[in-house]
C-alpha cells in the first residue's frame, strides 16, 4: 500500500520560494502541465466517502503520460495523509470510456502548471492553479522530512492546507456561482 504524506501550503509567489531551492541546493526535475479530469458516480460516492478517482494528463517538454489515481480518505496526522494507487495508462480515452461503463461520470476537470524539485527525500513542487493561484507541496517518506524542507525553504511559518486542489476549484466556482466544471490556465 503507498501513502502519500505531504504539506500544502499557499503562497503569494512562487518566485520566492523557487529562489530559496536554487540556493539551497535543490535539484530541479522538470516543469509539467497537468490536466486533472475527476470522476465520481451519480451519487457522489467518492467524494462523500472523502475518495477522489482521478486521470491525469501529464506533459513535460516531448512527453505525454496518462495517470489513473485512487486516494483514499485522509488519515488523521499533521500532514495531508491518504492511501494512493496510481498507474500509468497508455491509453486516456480508453481509460475514460471503462470508468463510463463502470459508472463513472467527469465532474471537474483543471489544469495545473508545475515545476518539481527534489529536496532531501522529498519532492516539491510548485504549483499554478487557476482560480486559486499558488502553493507548494512537499512530499515526502515522513513529517519529520517535511518539516525540515519547509523550514529549510522559510516556509515555517506558513498554515497547511487540507483541501484537495479540486474541492478548493470547486468552493471557487461555487463562490463564483459558476456551474462550469472546467477550469484551463
Amino acid at each position: 500500500m503507498c501513502t502519500e504524506i505531504e504539506a500544502k501550503l499557499k503562497v503569494d509567489s512562487l518566485q520566492d520560494p523557487e529562489r530559496k531551492l536554487s540556493e539551497v541546493g535543490a535539484e530541479f526535475l522538470e516543469e509539467q502541465l497537468q490536466t486533472d479530469t475527476y470522476f465520481d458516480d451519480a451519487g457522489a460516492a467518492l467524494k462523500s466517502g472523502d475518495r477522489a478517482l482521478r486521470l491525469r494528463q501529464q506533459s513535460a517538454g516531448q512527453k505525454e503520460n496518462t495517470f489513473l489515481t485512487y486516494k483514499g480518505a485522509k488519515e488523521k496526522s499533521d500532514f495531508k495523509k491518504r492511501r494512493e494507487i496510481e498507474f500509468e495508462v497508455g491509453d486516456g480515452d480508453s481509460a475514460r470510456m471503462l470508468l463510463s461503463a463502470l459508472g463513472y461520470e467527469k465532474k471537474l476537470v483543471f489544469e495545473k502548471k508545475r515545476r518539481l524539485w527534489k529536496f532531501h527525500n522529498c519532492i516539491v513542487c510548485l504549483d499554478q492553479l487557476p482560480l486559486l493561484g499558488s502553493f507548494v507541496e512537499i512530499e515526502g517518506p515522513d513529517g519529520k522530512s517535511i518539516t525540515d524542507v519547509q523550514k529549510s525553504l522559510g516556509l515555517s511559518d506558513l498554515p497547511h492546507v487540507v483541501e484537495s486542489y479540486a474541492c478548493l476549484i470547486e468552493e471557487k466556482l461555487r463562490q463564483l456561482g459558476n456551474k462550469e466544471k472546467q477550469v484551463f490556465l
